[in-house]
C-alpha cells in the first residue's frame, strides 16, 4: 500500500501558549486589577492645582469676594468642573459621573472626619490648662470659687455622676431593650405592629419631653425626690426606643435557616431564641447597646430638671443632687472666669474619653463572631465534656477513657484491643 505525501507529513507540532519557566524566560507581564491609574492621579493633581490658581485669580483680580468659606465652596466646585472636564477627555458619559460621585463621596467623608477631628482637637486644646493637673480627676468643686485658681477643685464629682446615672440606665434599658426586641421579631402580629410603631416615633422623642415626663410622674406625682435615680430614669425613656429599634433590626437580619436547623434538632422557640438568636446577632446587639448609651450619656435637659446641680459629691444616686459631665459642662463653659470655661472644656473632653472607654470595652465584649469562644468559655467547654465522658462511663460496665493532655476533650477512646 502507498503512502501518499500528506499521510506521510509529520504532525505539526502544537507549542503551548505558555512561556516556560527558566533562567532565560522573559518576566511574566502581571495584569493589574486596580481601578487608579496613573492619568487618574494626574487628573487629580492636575484639577486641583488649576482649581487653587483659578479660584485665587478670581477672589484678587476679578470678584470682590473674601472669606474662608466662600473660597473653600468655589474652590470646590472649581475643582468639580476641571476635573470634568479632564475626564471627559478619555472616558465616556457613564465613567465621568461614576467619578464625579466618587470625587462628592470622599470629599463629604473628609468634611466629617476634618469636622470631627476638629471638635474633638478643639475640647482638648481649650482644657489644656485643666487635664493635665491630677486634682481635676480626684477632687469635686465643693471648696472651690470661680476666682481660685486651676490647681483647687476637679471634676470628681461629675465623673461619678455619670458613671452610676449610665449604669442604671442600662440596667434598665438593657434587658428591656432585648427583651422587647425578640418579641417584636417571635411574637407576630397586630399587637406588635403597634408597638413597633410606638418605638420608631420615641427615637424622636425630645430630651426635655423626657427629662418633664420624669419630673411630672417620678418627682412631683411619687414623691421621689431629685437625685441620680430620677435622671436614670429620664435617661432610660431616651435610650430605651434606640436600643429596641437597633436590636430589632439586628435580629432581623439573622437567617432564617439556623432557626429552622435548630427546629429540626428538636429545639423549642424560646430554646432557639436563647442558643440560636442572641449569640449570632450578639456584635450587632452590642452596637445597639453602644448607640443607646451614646444617646443618653451625652444630655444635659433631662439630667437638670431631674437630677439637679450640685458641686460636691454624692455617692448616693437615690438620694440628693448629683452632677453628670454634660451638665457640669454646660454650667462651667456658661462662666465668664477663664479658669471655669477651662474646667468645662475639660469636662467635654472627659466625656469623649468615657464614650470611647465604653465603645471600647463593648467591642472586646461583643465583637467576636458567632461561635467563637474566649479562653475561659473554652475551658469551661473542656471541663463540661470530661464531666459528660464520666457520667456515660459510669452507666457502662467499664471505666470511661479520659482523655489524656495531648488529646482533645471530646475525641472518641482509642480501641481496646
Amino acid at each position: 500500500m502507498t503512502l501518499t505525501t500528506e499521510e506521510t507529513r509529520p504532525a505539526a507540532t502544537v507549542t503551548p501558549d505558555v512561556v516556560p519557566d527558566g533562567p532565560g524566560a522573559p518576566a511574566e507581564q502581571r495584569r493589574t486589577t486596580s481601578s487608579l491609574h496613573a492619568r487618574d492621579v494626574f487628573a487629580l493633581l492636575g484639577s486641583a492645582a488649576a482649581a487653587v490658581a483659578l479660584t485665587a485669580t478670581l477672589f484678587d483680580r476679578v470678584l470682590p469676594f473674601d472669606g474662608s468659606l466662600g473660597f473653600a465652596v468655589v474652590l470646590y466646585l472649581a475643582f468639580m468642573a476641571l476635573y470634568a472636564v479632564l475626564i471627559s477627555l478619555d472616558e465616556n458619559g457613564a465613567t465621568i459621573r461614576a467619578r464625579l460621585a466618587q470625587a462628592v463621596v470622599h470629599a463629604l467623608a473628609l468634611l466629617l472626619l476634618a469636622a470631627l477631628l476638629f471638635i474633638v482637637g478643639y475640647a482638648l486644646w481649650r482644657g489644656r490648662e485643666a487635664l493635665p493637673h491630677l486634682n481635676f480627676f480626684t477632687e469635686d468643686m465643693s471648696g472651690t470659687g470661680p476666682l481660685q485658681p486651676i490647681t483647687d477643685g476637679g471634676m470628681l464629682h461629675a465623673i461619678v455622676g455619670t458613671l452610676q446615672q449610665i449604669g442604671i440606665s442600662l440596667l434598665i434599658t438593657v434587658p428591656l431593650g432585648l427583651a422587647c426586641a425578640v418579641f417584636l421579631n417571635e411574637v407576630p402580629g397586630r399587637y406588635a405592629r403597634f408597638v413597633r410603631t410606638i418605638v420608631e416615633a420615641m427615637t424622636a422623642l425630645p430630651s426635655i419631653v423626657a427629662g418633664l415626663f420624669i419630673y411630672a410622674t417620678a418627682i412631683l406625682a411619687l414623691g421621689l425626690g431629685k437625685s441620680g435615680f430620677a435622671a436614670a430614669l429620664a435617661l432610660s425613656v431616651m435610650m430605651l426606643p434606640i436600643i429596641i429599634r437597633a436590636s430589632d433590626v439586628v435580629i432581623r437580619l439573622v437567617p432564617g435557616s439556623l432557626r429552622e436547623a435548630s427546629y429540626a434538632l428538636g429545639a423549642g422557640q424560646w430554646r432557639t431564641v436563647w442558643t440560636v438568636v442572641l449569640p449570632t446577632a450578639r456584635s450587632g446587639l452590642t452596637t445597639a447597646v453602644i448607640l443607646g448609651t451614646a444617646r443618653g450619656i451625652g444630655e444635659t435637659s433631662p439630667v437638670l430638671l431631674t437630677s439637679g446641680a450640685a458641686t460636691g459629691l454624692n455617692l448616693n444616686p437615690f438620694e440628693g443632687p448629683q452632677t453628670s459631665l454634660p451638665l457640669a459642662t454646660f454650667t462651667l463653659v456658661a462662666s465668664p472666669e477663664k479658669n471655669m470655661i477651662a474646667r468645662g472644656f475639660g469636662c467635654a473632653a472627659l466625656l469623649m474619653a468615657l464614650v470611647l472607654l465604653l465603645f471600647l470595652l463593648a467591642r472586646v465584649i461583643g465583637g467576636r463572631g458567632p461561635g467563637q469562644l474566649s479562653r475561659s468559655q473554652q475551658r469551661r467547654r473542656a471541663a463540661a465534656s470530661l464531666r459528660d465522658l464520666e457520667r456515660m462511663g459510669a452507666g457502662t460496665d467499664g471505666p470511661a477513657a479520659v482523655p489524656g493532655p495531648a488529646e482533645e476533650p471530646g475525641t472518641p477512646p482509642p480501641p481496646v484491643g
